[in-house]
């Protein structure tokens, strides 16, 4: 269903000194409880992967599970980022969120991060739970890439969720000059830096990579959020349109004025708030069947 198979594994190399001092800066905000929530996530080990589980706060059992993959331009990154979103999500329906923390670029390039995540997703529970797949950005990619894996191995999906998701990495899209006034946080810069930090020679067209050019048929319900001002929404738009040619139930929920993966980074932002409610009246929807 993706249209080609997963590559081999490679070495990679070290990160950059530019690189390696943001993810210093990011170890350091996680220490200071940048990212602490109440009540905090179990951490376990799934497929030897270190994984947060967030669970509704009450004794009820969810009703559904979401697997959630981080951004950060597959070089950046912690699970902890998803938490505050993550236990909001908990608060409002009975879903348990399984936020996993995948290998990164470039000393682990493509496919590293995916097999991760599909190592997971193998991992999980078989308690008959319906599965949503979700990611931001980068992770919104992993999980598009993972949704044509899980199909292609009979594994029965829910939903697809994507925020501002990153699709296509030959970084062609139009919307990386008309909107490179109106993204802060993301640039056609950093994407071709992160583009070649992740692929590191490989075709950035390959499907699994870039899942706008993979066959799409067969993926589940799908919703896509993103700002209107954003360089990534050229890639939230065509994927929609691609997905509602091959068949599949999409929801785009384009919103003028909201930033890049503003639903994870606050529910304070402009727009974060409906695309909240998107997600939740989704997976109420899943948890009520």
């Amino acid at each position: 269903m993706s249209g080609a198979a997963l590559p081999a594994e490679r070495a990679g190399h070290a990160a950059p000194p530019d690189l390696a001092e943001r993810r210093r800066q990011m170890t350091a905000a996680q220490a200071a409880g940048t990212w602490a929530v109440t009540p905090p996530p179990e951490e376990v080990f799934l497929a030897g992967r270190r994984t947060l589980v967030f669970r509704p706060p009450t004794s009820a059992a969810p009703r559904c599970r979401m697997l959630h993959l981080h951004g950060g331009a597959f070089r950046l990154g912690t699970p902890e980022m998803e938490a505050p979103l993550a236990v909001a999500l908990t608060a409002a329906c009975p879903v348990e969120i399984i936020a996993p923390q995948y290998r990164l670029a470039p000393e682990h390039p493509f496919p590293a991060g995916l097999n991760d995540a599909l190592a997971v997703l193998a991992a999980l529970p078989a308690d008959g739970l319906p599965l949503v797949l979700s990611g931001d950005s980068a992770g919104g990619g992993l999980a598009a890439g993972l949704a044509m894996l899980a199909a292609e191995a009979g594994i029965r999906l829910a939903a697809l969720v994507m925020h501002s998701p990153w699709l296509d990495l030959t970084v062609t899209a139009p919307s990386y000059d008309a909107n490179a006034a109106t993204d802060p946080l993301f640039s056609r810069a950093s994407a071709e830096a992160g583009a070649a930090l992740y692929l590191q020679g490989l075709d950035p067209r390959h499907p699994l990579a870039s899942p706008l050019h993979g066959a799409l048929a067969g993926l589940p319900r799908c919703l896509v959020t993103v700002g209107s001002g954003e360089v990534l929404v050229d890639d939230a738009r065509r994927f929609h349109a691609r997905l509602r040619e091959a068949g599949v139930a999409s929801e785009l929920c384009e919103i003028a004025g909201m930033d890049h993966v503003a639903v994870v980074r606050s529910l304070e932002l402009p727009g974060a708030r409906r695309v909240f409610a998107r997600i939740v009246h989704l997976l109420g929807d899943i948890a009520a069947r």
